[in-house]
């Protein structure tokens, strides 16, 4: 396909993203992406390659873009319309392997609307080529321009992770993300499902810490191969994996999976449990339960009872005290995730922090009933911010006496983890482990 045409596929699909992400409910961009590659088969594999790969380096480095085009704009006084304004930050965010600046102006010519800017385009061009990042009065300026990160957000890492541990945070976030699998131990070996990978002509090699992790070395679509299709592994990043292992459930057990979603989590814990005792996954949304109950199919999952609810109140009257391990997946920012859904930066705000915070807490809330005494209750973000992490946990105990911090029996597994202050919580930080970002806690029910 023409580089014309790459552009202006590139441009529609970040423009339903952008309007997206600005909506409390948005599609999420991956989403956006299937449903626009869907609707449009006569994309080869490499134009998709373009059109995504461009999409997300604009997500991923939109603030840095947008001070470098408004810096070039600043000697500019006509009217510059938003979707100018993001064509160029989506120009200027693509690598000179995708577009130089000798195909910067028919393209520009092509498709800005305001006809004052694109007189201005042959001096826009020379300012962005010659473009330098300026000298900044306090490090969070410095370190939001310098990795294309909203203010408040370096203000918070800054605070918790001082500014080294800031700054190799932010460029770890900024990497993309592996495609890494969890092998299905209940059909196959580790070692099997390579030889059969292998086959279809996908090379592997094993993850760090998870004893049942592939990462796959080329960027496919993993969901294509029928060795998915056939349920013998799972795309499942390496640290959500080890957020299964360290919830560690046995055969015995009986669990519950509180914010199950679509189960990725409840899958490794079925395998875990070889198929046995009992686990109980619930969430509020059906349409994520019901992608659940298409996975466990696959996965040829047993021991998975799937109940939806409109509130986890409604398990009080059969379930309580009942648990071994009551789960807690919290809904969260999700900053942890950056690398793989840049958008976070644009859409999560101090407010969005605010409202997961009330929601996690009522969560808590309502399934410390569901714990019996001497079960554990685990509770789960793939946040980094201490807000909803460390300090939910606090705010939980100081409420609920009955429960007190519980130091797990995983010590091989977190050995590799961040201790946060004592081994009844830790963190997985991509900087440090190569993985999105976890929490995780453990509390035991006494009384």
């Amino acid at each position: 396909m023409q580089l014309e045409s790459l552009i202006g596929h590139t441009f529609e699909v970040l423009l339903q993203i952008i309007a997206q992400l600005r909506r409390p409910q948005g599609i999420p961009p991956d989403n956006l992406l299937d449903s626009f590659f869907r609707a449009r088969k006569y994309l080869g594999s490499n134009d998709r390659k373009f059109i995504a790969g461009n999409v997300y380096a604009a997500l991923r480095f939109y603030y840095q873009a947008e001070h470098r085009v408004s810096y070039a704009l600043k000697n500019f006084h006509g009217e510059i319309f938003e979707e100018d304004r993001l064509f160029l930050i989506l120009m200027t965010t693509m690598s000179s392997e995708s577009v130089s600046y000798s195909q910067w102006e028919p393209l520009c010519m092509k498709f800005l609307r305001g006809s004052h800017v694109r007189q201005y385009v042959p001096k826009l061009i020379e300012v962005l080529k010659h473009y330098e990042v300026p000298s900044f009065l306090n490090i969070i300026d410095e370190i939001a321009l310098t990795y294309s990160y909203p203010h408040w957000m370096v203000e918070r890492f800054l605070s918790q992770y001082g500014e080294d541990g800031t700054r190799k945070l932010c460029a770890a976030l900024n990497e993309p993300a592996p495609i890494t699998i969890r092998v299905n131990t209940l059909k196959t070996t580790v070692e099997q499902c390579r030889e059969r990978l292998l086959s279809e002509g996908v090379y592997t090699e094993r993850t760090q810490y998870t004893p049942h992790g592939l990462y796959l070395m080329k960027r496919i679509s993993a969901f294509s191969l029928q060795t998915f299709r056939d349920g013998w592994f799972e795309v499942q990043d390496e640290g959500s994996q080890l957020v299964a292992y360290c919830v560690n459930p046995k055969p015995t057990e009986k669990v519950l999976d509180a914010c199950a979603g679509a189960g990725g989590k409840t899958l490794a814990f079925a395998a875990l449990m070889e198929n046995r005792g009992e686990i109980i996954a619930t969430d509020i949304n059906p349409i994520r339960l019901q992608e659940l109950r298409k996975r466990a199919r696959r996965a040829g999952v047993h021991n998975v009872r799937i109940i939806e609810i409109n509130t986890l109140e409604e398990l009080h009257g059969t379930f309580r005290e009942y648990f071994s391990i009551v789960f807690v997946d919290a809904p969260c920012t999700g900053l942890g995730t950056i690398r793989r859904n840049p958008g976070l930066k644009l859409s999560v705000t101090p407010e969005t922090v605010i409202e997961v915070q009330e929601k996690q807490r009522a969560i808590l809330t309502a399934v410390a009933p569901l714990v019996r005494v001497n079960g554990v209750l685990v509770y789960a973000t793939c946040s980094i911010l201490k807000e909803e992490n460390e300090n939910q946990i606090g705010w939980f105990i100081e409420r609920n006496r009955n429960f007190v911090p519980h130091s797990p029996t995983v010590s091989r597994l977190c050995a590799t983890l961040q201790s946060i202050s004592d081994t009844s919580h830790y963190l997985l930080l991509p900087h440090i482990h190569a993985t999105d970002g976890f929490y995780i806690a453990w509390m035991r029910r006494v009384r």
